[in-house]
């Protein structure tokens, strides 16, 4: 027992002559020793949570009485602690927390003792703000983020669009908490503060592999959404890409105080089109609504009322009326203006299907898809290649004649343009978290586009894979 003062000795006398292992346990992991919590008093507090007759609000509650010492000492180990619990103890633990009306009250704590302790005070206001963040999310969501199972079949990627909407924020709000620790290098100089930074860490992991769960499902729902749905979730992203840089800077942090750097995940920044591409469908939505350039109106009835959501309707194929060829014209003149009438509209749509690419018309080279481009160029295509294909009839013809080439072309398929292979990012290897939701781009290899008379060709793909994270 080295190293604890004589209030310690006497209040684990205390406990233990009360019978109480469980206050006697929390109060050796709490001492005033400038150390962090010993392993051996959290396992047993956390084998205590697994047990059904231990009272969890009892251990709660001894931990928020330790955290009313005047010593930095003994709070901050408090608030360790009571982390520990959280993320290794039963779940029952941090149910009881989300309960309580009130948990952490430090934020006017300080110790004036010393400047050692003056400075830790700054570092505890923020840690417990964290913790009753963490506490009030579980109490939002009825789940904690950083244990609830991640990659494509995780709770944040099959997540309905309302509840996702509701839990993006909440989840923004903690990783912001979490943020806000702002330690540097050089005041991580204490067992404690090392211990607590480190159990920050592996929760912002755990958190932004939640968070980029939830953004990938946010972009696949973003073309289906409402106008008033599509304004929150461009606002998500935007605050998505403004905390990106920032989780990266706090994770390298971590080798400082001696993380493995092949356990700090290796984050890469998604292209700035993607945004360009979301804010251009938001206009596109107000220009529908609004009827400023007469286009995204079809007529009650049109079978474009059935296209994507990621075309126009007034550029598909079908919205072309028939032509009839006047009594005099020959059969061939007839069959030419209708392959006219398909092929010009035909490549607008196709210009205009998918709204993040940067490409032009599909006759050129195809684009270098990223992979984020990949996710939503395969999620996105087998939607559309799903539905029934829309393709432009040919005119009738008044008079019997063999129909030329032109004419018997069954018009242009409204599949949406992609690569012509799916190409593996090199920075993959080491994303063993998030997968290549952020991977570098790799130049796919060029192909030529098959154009046939009449109408353009549509370029085939192979799917990629979804982005997970681990």
């Amino acid at each position: 027992m080295s190293g604890q003062t004589l209030t310690d000795r006497i209040a684990a006398a205390q406990y233990q002559l009360t019978g109480s292992d469980m206050a006697r346990a929390v109060c050796k992991a709490t001492t005033h020793e400038v150390m962090a919590p010993k392993k051996k008093h959290l396992e047993y507090l956390v084998s205590a949570t697994n047990t059904t007759n231990v009272n969890i609000p009892q251990m709660a509650d001894t931990l928020f009485e330790r955290a009313t010492n005047a010593s930095w000492v003994v709070v901050f180990k408090a608030l360790v602690t009571s982390h520990h619990m959280c993320v290794h103890g039963n779940e029952r633990f941090i149910q009881y927390l989300a309960s309580r009306t009130s948990l952490f009250n430090l934020s006017n704590f300080i110790d004036k003792t010393g400047s050692h302790g003056y400075d830790m005070s700054t570092f505890i206001r923020r840690y417990g703000r964290y913790l009753n963040e963490k506490a009030f999310a579980y109490r939002q969501m009825a789940f904690d983020f950083t244990r609830v199972k991640k990659g494509a079949e995780g709770v944040m990627r099959t997540m309905t669009t309302e509840k996702l909407l509701k839990g993006m924020p909440v989840l923004q709000t903690q990783i912001d908490t979490l943020l806000e620790f702002d330690v540097h290098p050089k005041e991580l100089n204490n067992g404690i503060i090392n211990a607590a930074f480190l159990i920050l860490f592996k929760d912002l992991v755990k958190l932004f592999a939640s968070y980029n769960d939830g953004i990938i499902n946010l972009l696949e729902k973003y073309f289906k959404m409402k106008k008033s749905d599509c304004k929150e979730a461009l606002e998500i992203y935007k605050r998505f890409l403004t905390r990106v840089t920032k989780i990266g800077e706090f994770m390298k942090m971590a080798e400082t105080i001696g993380v493995d750097k092949n356990d700090i995940p290796d984050i890469n920044y998604a292209p700035s089109s993607i945004l360009e591409s979301l804010e251009t469908h938001m206009n596109g939505l107000e220009d529908v609504k609004g009827g400023k350039k007469g286009e995204g109106s079809p007529t009650k009835g049109s079978p474009t009322n059935n296209v994507s959501p990621t075309s126009t309707p007034a550029k598909s194929s079908n919205a072309v009326p028939t032509l009839q060829p006047p009594p005099g014209e020959s059969a061939a003149a007839a069959a030419a203006a209708a392959a006219a009438a398909a092929a010009e509209p035909a490549e607008d749509s196709l210009l205009d299907l998918d709204p993040l690419s940067s490409s032009g018309p599909s006759g050129g080279t195809s684009a270098a898809p990223t992979s984020w481009g990949d996710l939503l160029g395969s999620e996105m295509g087998d939607s559309l290649l799903s539905e029934p294909t829309l393709t432009a009839e040919p005119a009738p013809s008044t008079a019997a004649a063999t129909p030329t080439p032109a004419a018997a072309e069954p018009g242009v398929s409204l599949a949406p343009p992609t690569s012509t292979a799916a190409a593996t990012s090199p920075g993959a290897a080491n994303m063993d978290l998030l997968g290549d939701a952020f991977a570098t781009p790799v130049p796919a290899p060029e192909a030529p586009a098959a154009a046939a008379e009449g109408g353009a060709a549509a370029a085939t793909s192979a799917p990629a894979a979804n982005a997970g994270a681990a």
